[in-house]
């Protein structure tokens, strides 16, 4: 039984290929890889964290994408999913919200659509922020610099760790699939490690 998070699938979104200039010849490719990475690593008793902007789609249609996906799942609302949803829609998530806190391997792990700098316990080392709506855009740029800025003055308990992460799936060490919080702590990590500038 494990955790997954990722954000921003944008699952039957044309658009979105040239937005993210993401890999996929056109956008039914890039559904049929989204939903096979999922299948390969979520199981049935496992849980996903979709940190909104999932599906690209009237939420008639969510049903039988929802339903192709395995394991549990809990939306945490974007700016591009549904503002209602109808009873048979909700039966498919273990919640919808906004804002979702939870423990995850002993770590605090705040999880909204929109980054968060100064979150709840973002003093603790053992707490992480995760989100997504920013892509790869200028506002990603402007997060990233506030990030560098606030890791450069963290002087341990007392100060905020900076332990922000995007966990849209265009980021290379999401590669469009579901990942658990240990592998995003590292992928992030090395990722900056090989691109400092990005911090």
């Amino acid at each position: 039984m494990a955790n997954f998070y990722i954000s921003d699938l944008h699952i039957g979104h044309e658009n979105i290929l040239r937005f993210d200039n993401r890999p996929f010849a056109d956008v039914n490719e890039m559904n049929n890889k989204l939903i096979e990475n999922w299948n390969a690593r979520v199981h049935s008793n496992d849980t996903v964290y979709i940190l909104g902007d999932f599906i690209w789609a009237k939420e008639s249609e969510w049903p039988s994408i929802v339903g192709s996906l395995g394991g549990n799942k809990v939306l945490i609302r974007g700016n591009h999913d549904p503002k209602q949803f109808s009873a048979a829609t909700k039966r498919m998530f273990q919640e919808i919200t906004d804002l979702k806190e939870i423990k995850d391997s002993g770590k605090h792990v705040v999880m909204c659509h929109y980054p968060i700098p100064f979150f709840r316990a973002s003093f603790a080392s053992t707490a992480f922020m995760l989100y997504g709506h920013v892509h790869q855009t200028i506002e990603y740029e402007y997060i990233a610099k506030l990030r560098r800025e606030v890791k450069a003055n963290s002087t341990g308990y007392g100060t905020p760790n900076g332990n922000f992460i995007n966990v849209g799936c265009m980021m290379p060490y999401m590669d469009y699939t579901p990942r658990t919080l240990d592998e995003i702590i590292e992928g992030d990590a090395r990722y900056y490690e090989e691109n400092p500038d990005a911090l």
